[in-house]
């Protein structure tokens, strides 16, 4: 039997795309109503009775967000901290580690700049040493690469799953089996990964792992959690600690929780993680495997569309191509691009050349349009959108 997604329900349940075409997942997607509905409830709530009030009327709202977060990553909850972003996710876990002077810490040249900056930071502070791992010649990490890297000196791999600027997919499995057999640490950046496709910490074999809200997850912005495995967690000390991750126990002494959320703080979003539990359930309930699938063949249709258009440049990289599909159009900038889908109400990004900047420097590249798809997206939408850019290479001819 054919597989059939019910894209009309997940219409029927995102109002925004009765307003625009989105194709900025990779961005933020557009909420689904019993997010939205259980994020506006919560800030009525607190207007209405108090916060303090309001977060303890959602002890248990909050609470289940941890256990549906470690269903979604096949991991225990007492692994699982939440934070306000992806990129504090990753720090708290990367900035936990110790490096002295000649650690090497190896990462992927399609490595985001946020991590990117981390890593030389660190180098610069304490002489550890970082160094790209090459690709393989579809553009992703190159793991018979990595295995001549490693040695003792090696003390962190890190590596993004899915880049910012194309529709590649690292093989992060593979590159978790050799930090095992090795014994390195592991860190994924999942921010684009999570929500379109199944994650499974145990499958990949990392140690760490970080991942937003409000990408392919459709939850709300300010939102974010890690992973920490629990027999790794004694190695990392957060870089900072609250009253929250720690107990003050004597005049000059303190205890750490024993769990993940040692990396949390006592401030947080209570109407954003709430929101957050619901978007992971939700897309629990879809199922990742179907998300995945879908999501293929929506990208799929939208590269083959694109790169018969004369003037049209697709980028994209990898054997296992994901939702994000990246594309120039030859004679007119990415910029301008943006500007006339916007004014049909049509929504993308832009990825440049310092967001990934070995990545595009080692192709050439400076800006590219960045549409990526989710599986409210329709075959419709797809058709509408290759037709403005046909119009628009045209125009640029």
């Amino acid at each position: 039997m054919p597989f059939v997604f019910d894209v009309q329900r997940a219409r029927e349940e995102t109002p925004g795309c009765a307003n625009v075409l989105h194709f900025n997942n990779a961005g933020a997607s557009l909420l689904p109503e019993p997010v939205l509905s259980a994020t506006l409830d919560h800030l009525r709530l607190e207007a209405q009775i108090g916060g303090y009030e309001a977060a303890d009327h959602a002890q248990e709202q909050s609470e289940h967000t941890y256990d549906a977060i470690a269903t979604l990553l096949h991991c225990s909850r007492d692994e699982v901290a939440l934070i306000e972003n992806a990129t504090r996710a990753w720090d708290m876990a990367f900035y936990g580690m110790r490096f002295q002077a000649g650690d090497r810490i190896l990462t992927s040249i399609a490595e985001y700049a946020s991590n990117y900056i981390a890593y030389l930071q660190v180098a610069r502070k304490t002489g550890a040493v970082v160094e790209p791992i090459p690709n393989d010649k579809y553009g992703q990490v190159d793991v018979k690469a990595l295995q001549s890297m490693l040695d003792e000196r090696v003390k962190l791999i890190s590596v993004t799953h899915v880049p910012t600027n194309g529709g590649l997919v690292n093989p992060v499995q593979a590159i978790g089996k050799l930090a095992r057999q090795h014994a390195i640490p592991f860190l994924v950046d999942a921010c684009q990964s999570v929500g379109q496709m199944p994650i499974d910490v145990e499958q990949i074999g990392c140690d760490m792992l970080s991942a937003t809200g409000r990408k392919y997850l459709r939850g709300p912005r300010g939102t974010g959690f890690l992973y920490v495995r629990r027999a790794f967690l004694e190695q990392l000390e957060p870089p900072m600690l609250d009253l929250h991750a720690a107990t003050w126990t004597t005049q000059d002494s303190y205890e750490m929780r024993p769990d993940a959320r040692r990396f949390e703080n006592w401030e947080g979003n209570v109407a954003g993680r709430i929101g957050l539990g619901v978007a992971v359930d939700y897309a629990l309930n879809w199922g990742l495997e179907n998300i995945w699938r879908h999501l293929k063949a929506l990208a799929y249709q939208l590269r083959t569309q694109l790169s018969p258009i004369p003037g049209v440049i697709v980028h994209d990289r990898g054997v296992n191509q994901c939702g994000i599909v990246t594309f120039t159009i030859e004679g007119i900038t990415p910029e301008e691009i943006k500007r006339q889908l916007t004014t049909e109400k049509i929504n993308v990004s832009i990825s440049d050349y310092n967001s990934t900047l070995l990545d595009m420097e080692s192709r050439h590249l400076n800006k590219m349009v960045r549409a990526s798809l989710h599986y409210y997206n329709t075959e419709e939408e797809i058709e509408r959108f290759c037709k403005h850019i046909d119009r628009m290479a045209e125009a640029a001819f």
